[in-house]
């Protein structure tokens, strides 16, 4: 395992790293306790070090186990963990400082842990980036000793760059993806110039950079790959990237000419996304151990060539750059 650092919190992680959003089930499955914890403990014993969960991933029972193993294990591990979405109505209006605050405790909690080493808001509505108010609260929590460092995960690059305007805003949580370039082209640099870590998100496009789906693949009804194509129940953005899936699939068909014989593209999708200097760690998500043991196979492979490098990006022109480069 290799590590970075996570900008302004200094703290050490590793590159590849876990994201709990369908950590002991697939999407839509019921939870499963034994799994989770077996994909928590496989991560942690190959050097993982950084796990992201959200009080909002399987109604808590993520954050729950994250906290049981972590608790469990000699080694520090550091948790991340988000909230907001629990707000309904997901608008502006709902965010309140005490509201917030209330979540935090709550996560606390759940996961058992003394403080929380990364907060995140997640995904809050566009207009919660102009609310000073909301970041300051999370200054009181840090100096009753709740959180360490406050963070953002966003859906727009533009409010990334908002965000970071907050001088305690420490780490940046973004898609970033052979399907989602825009965040490389300004963000990066702000963030770099700023010491904000970025944490990527949805590196595999939901599995389609995995190279093993095709027009005959089905998704569970509880599984946003079925259900929110379109945005039906938040951004659309989250799923396969926002891009059409056809489109995706003669994308990946192109990928897979690109490297002939490669079964699993997981592994040729992260370190693309590894090339880039100001990325602190990528969090993909694994729903059984045998996903961790691919995402972590990265350092397995030869390394990603210039040319092949560029090669990757000339199939996000020419398929995917026109559709969804401008939205998000």
């Amino acid at each position: 395992m290799k590590y970075r650092k996570l900008g302004k919190t200094e703290f050490e992680v590793s590159e590849i790293s876990l994201g709990t959003w369908q950590v002991g089930g697939k999407w839509g499955s019921d939870f499963d306790n034994e799994s989770a914890d077996k994909i928590i403990n496989t991560a942690i014993d190959n050097g993982v070090n950084f796990i992201d969960t959200a009080d909002v991933y399987e109604t808590g029972q993520s954050e729950t186990a994250v906290g049981r193993v972590v608790r469990s294990r000699s080694e520090r591990v550091y948790v991340a963990t988000k909230c907001g979405r629990q707000i309904n109505p997901h608008v502006n209006e709902n965010y309140t400082p005490d509201v917030l605050q209330k979540y935090v405790e709550d996560s606390l909690k759940r996961t058992g842990l003394e403080a929380l080493d990364l907060i995140q808001l997640h995904c809050p509505p566009t207009e919660v980036y102009y609310r000073p108010e909301i970041f300051e609260r999370f200054e009181r929590l840090k100096e009753q000793g709740k959180i360490l460092n406050l963070g953002v995960s966003v859906e727009k690059v533009e409010e990334a760059l908002k965000a970071i305007e907050f001088d305690n805003v420490t780490t940046v949580q973004i898609i970033f993806n052979v399907f989602r370039q825009r965040p490389a082209e300004l963000f990066f640099k702000e963030a770099e110039r700023r010491s904000v870590g970025i944490i990527v998100r949805v590196p595999l496009a939901s599995g389609l950079l995995t190279g093993k789906f095709s027009t005959d693949s089905t998704f569970e009804a509880g599984d946003h790959r079925n259900f929110n194509r379109n945005g039906e129940a938040f951004d659309k953005g989250e799923t396969f990237s926002g891009i059409d899936y056809e489109l995706g699939l003669k994308a990946v068909e192109e990928l897979k000419n690109l490297f002939p014989g490669t079964e699993n593209l997981a592994p040729v999708a992260l370190q693309w996304i590894l090339r880039f200097k100001e990325i602190s760690c990528i969090i993909p998500g694994a729903s059984k151990a045998e996903h961790m043991a691919s995402n972590l196979s990265v350092y397995d492979q030869e390394p990603l060539n210039d040319e092949k490098f560029k090669a990757m990006n000339a199939i996000y022109e020419k398929y995917i750059k026109e559709n969804v480069h401008h939205l998000w």
